[in-house]
């Protein structure tokens, strides 16, 4: 029997809420912080508990309890941590057993600490609060991994990375036993390898062992490491069973222990199918007794990356199955080995059903945080082997901020509606749900088109999923007019980007094999008639595959794809520059690449800006000049002749995370520059913007770092006259006079993200401040579609 997981069941809200809020969030920013539901679960005693570390709406991380009544799973109580901080990443790993339950808290306490573990009873009021195991005396850059559970005994993988300059260490794993006076630290047993091999990654339960796999071991060969407790109280490791395959097949992905057996899984995720390997104990010592695989299977399926098990039925996961919709299988485990395997469910698309999985008393769980593009699900069967039901979905949906249409509103005491502004009045605003996108997409890069022929005013929004088209011409009433799917048979993308040429607009989408260059012809838009238009690309340029960025110059009608990958002419990921002077026919003219940038040294390209330079250097003059932002620095090339571009220069700057994108002065003098990890590596305390001279393109100069009041990510950036537009993630939109070009001014702010600036990677991704009638159209990430206005700039005659 096999059972789809087509049909989602929403869920009856929060019945019961058990723990201590410390503080809820007055407005969450829509899906921003709502990935991951289902990256951990747990089943016992007939209900199912869900982690969802990245909880919306509140403080924290939660775990959701689940329970059936009558044909449907409803959702019965929250649990939160008693501690609950934002960011604590409580729910992260759990696990149950005999009316507890064990949730980790890795995040808990900043970046300095371990994390924490809460305990949790079930009584007939619900799960209430039975206090935590404190993980103390550990090694710098201890922190908490993966927890397990079974009856009194408790085992906790702990990863191990010191600050740098040193070199990760392997894992250890705490062993805690509840002794009836609390949870006492039993052992601390540290691995035997001499260098990271996720050691504890998985790891098992069962039997009076505990069971650490060790998948990246030797050669990438890995290991499994059984550890057993001695008659004095003390635990060793009795057995360390060596992958049967030789290197690189990542023994001990997932490990189990199953009616007296050890299964282990195996298969290079890159290369193989995966496969469980069973071991029996005779006279003291485990041999194998046989071996699994997906009957309908193959290459990079990723069967056994999950394993649970009864004793005598084990479920093994398979998540990237079936181009990544994922599957369960379930098999008896025998006395001659392993009885039929037979397929349960299929998921969706993109769902990766079995990446999770957990069981117990008729109850099977699976779950599924990839889903929905990261918002994630869970998938239930109850019944037992022997009369499953057909399973149900459940979910969280991602709090909206409501839209703003119909009239501007004004910024006024350093708010509009739920958002942070000065000097920058609130327009309209979209949330995802009604760009077109499905539950969990979230919307990344942006461009604008005015149609020559109409006047009229277009924001081109890219979706994980695919591109909007939204009418901006009466900008306090946009609305969306058409969408643009992404390329057929290519997967979703966090990373789209889309320029224009004479009224085509060329879409490429980054870690998306097979996507290539779509191209459509925006006068198509004349057909909206009051529905939004399902649209095809009129064409697909194909000697690409998965591409960053796309870059376009429009005085001479050349395109160049950065940062490509996955196939085709990559160009080292360099400029891959494409002749679409015939829109609908684009061809391939070279390649361009300078090795003394990017961090692999092929001279791949972040992003570029490219033009017909007529700056301050007339060596140079009506030369076309890439200025491009090559992860470790500034790469100016001359690409006037596609069949022998030429380096000019390249320009660094200290403390580099990653070189990101960056936009000339109007008078070419000047390229201003974004990093966009030097606050999340801590390289640097605030934003900082890189300001280059370039008066001379064969010796740019580095003249200043200027840093912002704010600590967030800065991303992309777009000059008009003398103000410079940057969306700088968590606090949104910022705006700077650059008349004086040395030291930039913040003249107003538009925070897309309510009440967060910190170093992350939400929020506002870019904008387009290019519009004649003077509008900013601004994306952010989970938040949505924004129109705004800065007060000091009219609109352009």
């Amino acid at each position: 029997m096999e059972f789809g997981l087509t049909d989602k069941v929403k869920l009856v809200s929060t019945i019961a809420c058990v723990g201590v809020v410390a503080a809820v969030a007055a407005l969450a920013p829509a899906n921003a912080r709502a990935q991951g539901y289902g990256r951990a679960v747990a089943a016992t005693g007939g209900e199912v508990v869900v982690g969802h570390p990245d909880c919306p709406g509140v403080a924290g991380g939660c775990v959701y309890v689940y329970a059936r009544d009558g044909g449907e799973w409803l959702e019965t109580a929250t649990i939160m941590s008693p501690d609950a901080a934002v960011g604590d990443g409580f729910g992260r790993s759990l696990a149950a057993s005999d009316g507890r339950l064990l949730v980790a808290a890795p995040d808990a306490g900043g970046e300095t600490g371990p994390g924490a573990l809460y305990l949790f009873s079930r009584t007939a009021d619900g799960w209430t609060p039975a206090g935590a195991i404190q993980p103390r005396e550990l090694p710098e850059g201890a922190r908490i991994a993966n927890v397990a559970l079974d009856g009194d005994l408790a085992a906790v993988a702990v990863s191990i990375r010191p600050p740098p300059p040193a070199l990760p260490a392997d894992g250890m794993i705490l062993v805690f036993r509840e002794t009836g006076d609390g949870w006492t630290r039993e052992a601390a047993l540290e691995s035997p390898f001499d260098r990271a091999t996720r050691f504890g990654r998985s790891m098992a339960l069962g039997d009076g062992m505990v069971v650490v796999g060790a998948s990246r071991a030797g050669a990438l060969a890995g290991a499994a490491l059984v550890y057993e407790r001695s008659p004095d109280g003390g635990w060793g490791l009795t057995t360390e069973l060596a992958s049967p395959d030789g290197p690189a097949s990542f023994f001990g992905a997932a490990v189990l222990v199953a009616g007296g057996r050890l299964l282990v899984s195996a298969g290079n995720p890159a290369t193989q199918p995966g496969r469980v390997i069973a071991f029996e104990r005779r006279d003291g010592q485990w041999t194998e007794s046989g071996r699994l695989q997906a009957p309908d299977g193959g290459r990079r399926d990723g069967f056994g990356a999950a394993l649970s098990g009864d004793g005598t039925t084990v479920w093994a996961g398979a998540p990237t199955v079936d181009d990544a919709r994922g599957a369960i299988y379930e098999f008896a485990v025998t006395g001659s080995g392993a009885g039929p395997i037979r397929k349960l469910a299929a998921g969706d698309d993109g769902a990766r059903v079995g990446g999770r999985l957990a069981y117990a008393d008729g109850v099977l769980v699976s779950g599924n945080p990839s889903a929905d593009n990261g918002l994630g699900t869970a998938f239930i069967l109850d019944g037992g082997p022997d009369g499953w039901s057909e399973g149900s979905t459940v979910f969280k949906d991602a709090d909206e901020i409501e839209a703003v249409l119909g009239g501007q509103v004004d910024c006024a005491g350093g708010e509009a509606t739920a958002f942070g502004c000065e000097q920058v009045d609130l327009v309209a605003y979209m949330p995802v749900s009604q760009l077109g996108g499905a539950r969990g997409v979230r919307v990344n890069d942006i461009w604008g088109w005015t149609d020559p022929e109409t006047g009229r005013d277009y924001a081109i929004v890219g979706r994980s999923d695919g591109t909007s088209f939204v009418d901006v011409t009466d900008p306090p009433n946009p609305f969306l007019v058409g969408n643009l799917p992404r390329t057929e048979g290519a997967p979703p993308s966090s990373w789209r980007d889309m320029k224009v040429y004479q009224d085509h607009v060329f879409v490429v989408a980054d870690n998306s094999a097979g996507h290539g260059v779509q191209v459509f012809d925006m006068t198509r838009l004349r057909e909206f008639d009051g529905e939004p238009l399902t649209l095809e690309q009129d064409a697909l340029y194909d000697q690409v595959s998965s591409v960053h960025n796309i870059v376009i110059n429009e005085e001479t009608g050349f395109a160049y794809a950065v940062g490509a990958g996955g196939g085709g002419e990559t160009c080292g990921g360099g400029l891959h520059m494409i002749d679409i002077r015939e829109p609908k026919n684009p061809t391939f003219a070279g390649c361009f690449a300078d090795e003394r940038t990017g961090r692999s040294g092929t001279g791949y390209s972040h992003d570029a800006q490219c033009v017909i330079y007529n700056g301050p250097d007339t060596e140079h003059h009506g030369k076309e000049i890439c200025f491009g932002s090559n992860e470790t620095g500034l790469s100016i090339a001359d690409v006037t002749d596609k069949e022998n571009p030429v380096a000019l220069s390249v320009a660094d700057y200290p403390n580099i995370g990653y070189t990101h994108q960056g936009w000339l002065t109007e008078d070419q003098a000047y390229f201003y520059m974004n990093d966009e990890t030097d606050e999340t590596g801590g390289h640097v305390s605030n934003t900082r913007t890189l300001i280059f001279d370039v008066v001379d393109l064969d010796d740019p100069q580095l003249v200043k770092e200027h840093f912002s009041d704010n600590t967030s990510s800065d991303h992309n950036l777009y000059i008009v006259g003398d103000l410079m537009y940057q969306s700088n993630y968590n606090s949104g939109l910022r705006v700077f006079n650059i008349a004086d070009r040395e030291n930039p001014r913040p003249v107003g702010f538009f925070d897309t993200v309510p009440g967060e600036d910190f170093p992350s990677m939400n929020g506002s991704w870019s904008n387009y401040p290019f519009f004649k009638s003077g509008i900013v159209v601004v994306t952010s990430g989970g938040e949505g579609f924004f129109v705004v206005r800065y007060r000091g700039r009219a609109p352009i005659s």
